[in-house]
């Protein structure tokens, strides 16, 4: 199936708008994010990331994180425009989630402001919140995009949407 690009409407954003390569930008409207019961996370200092076909991700800095809940973990990964990535754990009380957050201690010039500031998959959470409305994660495990009434796809990860 050949990926479509749903039009727009009033204060939405269609992700096939979005740049390739992605674009970063500061985000000053609320990001909160729960995890077995407790907010871990939040801030209106968030850096937003725009990728063709990708709802947005939100890094987060680590001064807004309470970050006694995140352990390093031994994954790591590769991005062609942010460069090598690590993973954290995130975990709370008896609650574990695995590889739920991500970070670039060194990321490419491009993109030098992301340094430590971290993402996390809103999947494995109890909740994330943009601007107080709880979003969807992204289709698909791999991706960390969230979803909110006014990002509009189709979306990379969707079923049917042949991994492209």
């Amino acid at each position: 199936m050949k990926p479509f690009r749903i039009e727009p409407g009033p204060g939405q954003e269609s992700v096939w708008d979005y740049p390739r390569p992605p674009r970063m930008e500061d985000f000053s409207k609320n990001i909160r994010i729960i995890f077995n019961g407790v907010t871990i996370v939040n801030t209106d200092r968030a850096k937003r990331i725009l990728e063709t076909s990708h709802p947005p991700v939100y890094y987060i800095p680590p001064e807004d994180i309470q970050m006694q809940y995140l352990h390093e973990s031994e994954k790591e990964s590769y991005c062609e425009w942010k460069g090598p990535a690590k993973y954290y754990d995130v975990f709370v009380r008896e609650a574990r989630a695995k590889n739920a957050a991500w970070y670039y201690p060194d990321p490419t010039p491009d993109f030098a402001e992301l340094k430590d500031h971290v993402a996390f998959y809103a999947s494995p959470m109890d909740a994330c919140f943009v601007n107080g409305e709880m979003v969807i994660p992204q289709p698909g495990n791999f991706y960390g995009g969230w979803i909110t009434k006014n990002i509009v796809g189709q979306f990379k990860g969707e079923p049917g949407s042949m991994g492209w």
